[in-house]
């Protein structure tokens, strides 16, 4: 028979694949923003897994490598299906099976879905899963899940190099094994080469945020001049990179 503490041992073991970290992450995700709709459908939880925003990287799962990325997390103690439903659901046992607190495991799961981020961005981010008090609560968690001891699992979050031009350090999670800094920096140089899938998403992202503004300044422009007052001066727009 299993105990609570082998199952958390084994869990705290098993190094992720990353189809397994954005599954597991939805699962977390979902359970705190959308409760109504938790525990997940598999055809609900491919959905979270692929969503094409706050995801990086942008994933296309298929509902066979969703199910066994599922069945590898059921064995490590991670997911479990719910109970008194036709349908298959399922959700996290993220909290018990490793062995942390909760803030923990909200930090945990942004960093599974969005990838490195500083402690500021992480604290921006968590915002729908956990409130945090300042930056330095986001940073006293991180510390502790990178000073873990060894009979715990060790640690499951790293502080990355400082970035060239960066002003803060980002961290990242150590769930799928120890991070590969050179093919992370391919990655995030991939991405910001013009043209890449990236790239043109947020290319694509700031076109639409201009329209809204330009929307929003003829507004303002016309009751402005329909109440009879001045119209607020505009401050142009930088250009982009590339731009002239």
């Amino acid at each position: 028979m299993t105990t609570p503490s082998s199952a958390s041992h084994l869990a705290a073991s098993h190094v992720l694949t990353a189809n397994e970290a954005r599954v597991l992450a939805t699962l977390m995700e979902k359970a705190r923003t959308v409760p109504d709709s938790y525990p997940l459908s598999l055809n609900t939880l491919v959905l979270g897994c692929n969503q094409k925003t706050s995801r990086e990287p942008i994933m296309n799962l298929t509902e066979a490598e969703a199910l066994t990325a599922i069945d590898e997390l059921k064995s490590a103690g991670l997911v479990r299906e719910a109970s008194g439903s036709r349908v298959p659901r399922f959700e996290h046992n993220f909290q018990r099976g490793i062995g942390v607190p909760e803030q923990s495991a909200v930090v945990l799961g942004l960093l599974m879905l969005r990838g490195p981020q500083t402690a500021g961005e992480l604290r921006i981010n968590t915002e729908r899963w956990y409130k945090f008090a300042d930056i330095s609560s986001v940073e006293g968690f991180l510390e502790e899940l990178q000073d873990r001891s060894a009979e715990k699992g060790g640690p499951l979050v790293v502080k990355l190099p400082r970035a060239a031009g960066a002003r803060e350090q980002r961290w990242a999670h150590l769930l799928c094994g120890p991070v590969d800094l050179a093919a992370l920096a391919a990655s995030e140089a991939d991405a910001a080469t013009p043209g890449s899938g990236t790239a043109m998403r947020l290319e694509a992202r700031i076109g639409v945020l201009e329209n809204e503004l330009a929307q929003l300044r003829a507004t303002v422009h016309k009751l402005c001049e329909e109440l009879g007052l001045p119209t607020p001066a505009v401050t142009p727009v930088l250009s982009q990179p590339g731009q002239e």
